[in-house]
């Protein structure tokens, strides 16, 4: 496939207020320009492109119709937003995307004063935009109230909220739409009577393909059989937009949504609208239009598919949500240079599928990442054992505490960073009632391009102040197996946390055999210094230790801790390092401080981690040179707490 290059309507937009001196009918011609900038742009330096593909008329047609940035665009998640940065004046920063330093792969506050909010989770919009919204009428009753007490401006008319003010537009594909926020958010939005927008950008797919009764509810919705009492105000509003009117009449799937008097939207409030062709973009921005004067809580349905206008993104939207660097002419990546070795997700993905041969009583549930979590393998063996819950991480967790209690052994797998969305079910659900789940926590760390909204900075910190979770973080590929089988093991409680991408390449064991709970490997005894290293930070000391004939210990247990072994090394070692990729306040080496101080031991302690901020984006080896986690920083690290302690020593 032959991408052009050439881009004559785009080369004279730098803002959206060069967009709206376009003539509509000129807005094709740009969409075309602006997919195939998209893909090419994309191809040089990877990213997220299928969802990107699928918003491209929408963007348009949103920034075409209203005066952003006044008026407030708020997108949901955030990967499918390229567009919308090539269009506010970020294009010639897109080869930096994702990037150290670059673009974000998500809406930034701090990059532009069109992304009006941070995002990378999902099911966040509506809310955010109805603060905006309700932010917005509470100035406007400031305003007036100000007039009126104010004899200047007597006789001046005040502002009309449909004429000049801000409005506010959030934007959230049907995956994120079974997320509970997003309906709290709808249910609020009508209740208060918000003057807002939100377009459901409907594909039918968020990452994986969506699951649930919701999702069936808004198909049903697309392929129903003509209702007779179409809602009038409906029919008014597309009855602008000849084509759009013509589809809905004579395209059974696109009429009921139009239709139906009671559907779920208008019980919350909204007036809806739609469903409409997310790829006509003339006719999108007269649809906008008619509803941008409309006041109350809108809800607008748009359909629109994952990875349009490029073949190879519409064939393999899986494969072309995110991808590395490609050959446009093939849709292929291009070949990498990475290890053979199977990624920690990989060593899960197979773990769990012999673990479920062996225990049926094993069960797999994930929020919606199975491609992510390693998880496809087992759907297909196991598909009876297997729960794709959506994008819900609460009920995620609570829905394993409900199979733990059915006499299940449940294992959420689930990355750090969505983990945190679920901690109160984690306590209340799970820890209180000292319940056998599994958590295999992925992308655990500093996790790389996406940046800060997705590393998982905090799971020891959250986890380890909790009574009766067993807490374990493996040094190697082979490690992972044997702690997950550990975890299958306990009659509690249990998490098993791990880096994204590859270990230090050992080999893993088909046998699985149990680790004994709460105790560390001594893997190296040294003389003065002992270095405590947990998950991904022991591989990197070990050549330390040799180098500077220090004692390392893979500590394997966040929680319990190897207290019998602190001990000893207490009495016998000047000062301890501890080295975790997590926040240091209360992480791992914060256990073991809090520990050896109950016991009154007076020998020096140290901790290494991840430094007290958001650590942006970049490559995961760019991010721990930053982090001075790396092999040179870790050395820079301890050389200067052992120079620091061996001077105080000498100076007391």
């Amino acid at each position: 496939m032959t991408i052009a290059t050439d881009y004559p309507l785009l080369d004279r937009i730098h803002a959206p207020s060069d967009l709206r001196k376009l003539d509509v009918h000129q807005l094709p011609a740009l969409s075309h320009e602006l997919r195939n900038f998209v893909v090419e742009s994309v191809s040089r330096t990877g990213g997220h492109l299928g969802s990107s593909l699928g918003t491209i008329e929408l963007t348009i047609a949103i920034h075409y119709a209203y005066n952003t940035p006044r008026d407030k665009l708020v997108w949901d998640v955030g990967h499918q937003t390229y567009g919308h940065k090539i269009l506010t004046g970020r294009r010639g920063q897109m080869p930096s995307m994702r990037k150290q330093g670059g673009l974000a792969g998500f809406p930034n506050r701090t990059e532009s004063e069109y992304d009006t909010f941070g995002v990378g989770h999902s099911s966040t919009s509506i809310s955010a935009a109805l603060g905006m919204a309700l932010a917005a009428r509470l100035r406007a009753v400031n305003s007036r109230s100000a007039q009126s007490t104010d004899p200047a401006a007597a006789g001046q008319a005040l502002p009309d909220s449909n004429q000049g003010a801000e409005k506010v537009v959030a934007v959230i594909g049907d995956g994120a739409l079974t997320a509970g926020l997003a309906y709290e958010a709808l249910n609020h939005a009508g209740g208060v009577k918000a003057d807002m927008l939100v377009i459901l950008n409907d594909n039918d797919m968020s990452i994986s393909p969506n699951v649930g009764a919701m999702n069936k509810y808004l198909a049903r919705m697309l392929s129903g059989k003509f209702v007779s009492g179409a809602r009038e105000g409906s029919k008014r509003v597309l009855s602008h937009v000849p084509s759009m009117l013509e589809l809905a009449r004579r395209t059974e799937e696109h009429v009921k949504g139009m239709v139906v008097p009671s559907s779920l939207f208008e019980e919350l409030g909204f007036n809806y609208f739609g469903p409409v062709d997310g790829h006509d973009v003339e006719s999108l921005v007269a649809v906008l239009r008619n509803v941008r004067e409309l006041k109350g809580p809108v809800f607008l349905h748009v359909v629109t598919r994952k990875g349009q206008g490029y073949e190879f993104a519409e064939q393999d939207p899986l494969a072309l949500h995110a991808i590395g660097p490609f050959d446009t002419a093939t849709g292929k990546a291009h070949k990498s240079s990475k290890s053979n070795q199977p990624t920690y997700t990989q060593v899960f993905g197979r773990w769990l599928c012999d673990m479920a041969d062996q225990d049926e009583r094993l069960v797999g549930i994930t929020p919606a990442m199975r491609e992510g979590s390693g998880m496809v393998a087992f759907e297909q063996q196991f598909p009876d054992r297997y729960f794709d819950v959506g994008i819900a991480e609460q009920h995620a967790v609570t829905l394993a505490a409900g199979l733990a209690c059915g006499g299940m052994k449940p294992v959420v797998a689930i990355y750090s960073t969505f983990f945190q969305r679920s901690y109160d079910q984690l306590i209340h659900d799970v820890v209180i009632q000292n319940l056998p789940v599994v958590f295999a926590i992925d992308r655990a760390g500093l996790v790389g391009p996406d940046g800060p909204t997705h590393a998982g900075s905090f799971d020891f910190s959250f986890m380890r102040c909790l009574p009766n979770i067993v807490i374990m973080a493996p040094a190697d590929e082979n490690e992972c197996r044997q702690m997950l089988y550990t975890a299958m093991q306990i009659d509690g409680p249990s998490s098993v946390r791990y880096p994204r991408g590859n270990g230090p390449g050992v080999d893993v064991e088909e046998t699985m055999i149990a680790l004994p709970i709460g105790k560390a490997q001594l893997r190296r005894e040294g003389k003065r210094i002992a270095l405590l290293a947990f998950g991904t930070m022991v591989d990197p000391v070990q050549q330390l230790a040799e180098e500077m004939d220090f004692t390392l210990v893979n500590m394997r247990f966040v929680k319990p801790l190897d207290t019998e072994l602190l001990e000893q090394i207490a009495l016998s070692h000047d000062l301890i390092i501890t080295l975790e990729e997590n926040a240091v306040a209360g992480g791992a080496g914060a256990g073991i401080l809090e520990y050896l101080s109950q016991t009154g031991s007076t020998t020096a302690i140290r901790m290494i981690g991840l430094p007290d901020e958001f650590v942006d984006h970049g490559s995961r080896e760019e991010l721990l040179e930053y982090c001075k986690l790396d092999l040179d920083g870790l050395r820079q690290q301890i050389t200067a707490l052992v120079a620091a302690e061996t001077l105080l020593r000498e100076v007391g």
